[in-house]
């Protein structure tokens, strides 16, 4: 069972952290989908220690969400540990994240999330500061490596247990990939057998099968599921019911349960950031709770000229109701 101090999972799957996506209304979602443990979005710093408003906002935790982590980002040790202890005191989150996985240029030009995998002393460092900061467990996430000369992800994870690091969750990528490619499962095997503390793989896993193979061929204590998830948090629940019984569940929710549970995903999101900014950040997840359906490329086209949330839940429901109807032909 996937353990991180004395915060035990009610099982090994977890939600990742994902920007844009992994706020309180998805990660409320994913928990009742049957999650172990979500991870928030991740969260800069220096914004955290400017107060900045819309950084604090994202701090937020509903107490139906844990056990959850909180990630932060940055490239700078005081910062880092500064931001840490805000986290500490003044958040209700279980467990603190220090990201050093995020690939995008704007991140990383600024000595942060994938530029870390570089540089395995300065990972001890930062972990360090961190850790000395706070009284809750602290963990990271990380890419196996910047490139494929520079896969220093063994290292990395030792300098993370050896600063107090309280776990890693370790993408099967290296920075240079992205999202393109295969996710390298030995080398979460490799991080596995190095270190004593939980290691959570990530990468590739797109089925519950999947999720059983990276268990059992790599050893990890905990199984990341991130896109896999977009528009169809059932695998969370598809998933944990394999896990415990070993027996997949056959039935795929019908297009209105999915519009139901998107309706639910957009009312909560509009509670957290009110209807302009939630019925345009929901657009997105609109697509991928159509994605499969027929004639769903058309309703997303429609639901992009949509701003308010009864137009959206109104286009959406009777377009399944649509796709219910019997044949006439």
């Amino acid at each position: 069972m996937l353990k991180i101090r004395d915060i035990e999972m009610n099982n090994p799957v977890v939600l990742a952290p994902m920007a844009g996506v992994s706020n309180p209304a998805f990660r409320l979602i994913a928990k009742e989908f049957g999650a172990g443990l979500v991870c928030a979005e991740m969260v800069s710093d220096k914004a955290i220690l400017h107060e900045n408003e819309k950084s604090m906002r994202m701090l937020y935790v509903d107490e139906r969400e844990k056990p959850l982590s909180l990630q932060i980002f940055g490239g700078d040790k005081e910062t880092m540990a500064g931001a840490a202890e805000v986290v500490d005191q003044h958040t209700n989150a279980d467990i603190i994240d220090i990201n050093m996985g995020c690939p995008v240029p704007k991140i990383t030009k600024c000595d942060a999330g994938a530029k870390w995998l570089l540089d395995p002393d300065k990972i001890y460092q930062m972990v360090k500061a961190a850790v000395n900061a706070v009284d809750k467990p602290v963990t990271v996430k990380m890419r196996m490596g910047w490139d494929d000369e520079h896969i220093l992800a063994v290292e990395n994870a030792q300098a993370i247990e050896a600063a107090g690091g309280e776990g890693v969750a370790v993408h099967g990528r290296t920075r240079v990939q992205m999202y393109e490619g295969v996710a390298n499962w030995e080398i979460l095997k490799e991080v596995k057998d190095s270190v004593n503390i939980p290691v959570i793989g990530n990468g590739d896993v797109a089925t519950p099968q999947d999720a059983r193979a990276m268990l059992d061929t790599t050893g990890v204590d905990g199984v990341m599921i991130g896109r896999a998830a977009l528009g169809d948090p059932w695998m969370f629940y598809r998933t944990v019911q394999y896990l415990e019984t070993g027996k997949l569940v056959e039935e795929e929710p019908t297009p209105k349960e999915k519009m139901d549970v998107c309706i639910v995903h957009m009312d909560r999101l509009i509670e957290l950031k009110g209807e302009d900014v939630a019925v345009r950040e929901m657009r997105k997840h609109v697509a991928w709770y159509l994605k499969g359906m027929h004639g769903g490329s058309k309703v997303r086209g429609r639901v992009n000229e949509l701003n308010t949330r009864d137009e959206v839940a109104e286009t959406l429901y009777n377009f399944v109701g649509s796709t219910e109807a019997p044949s006439m032909a």
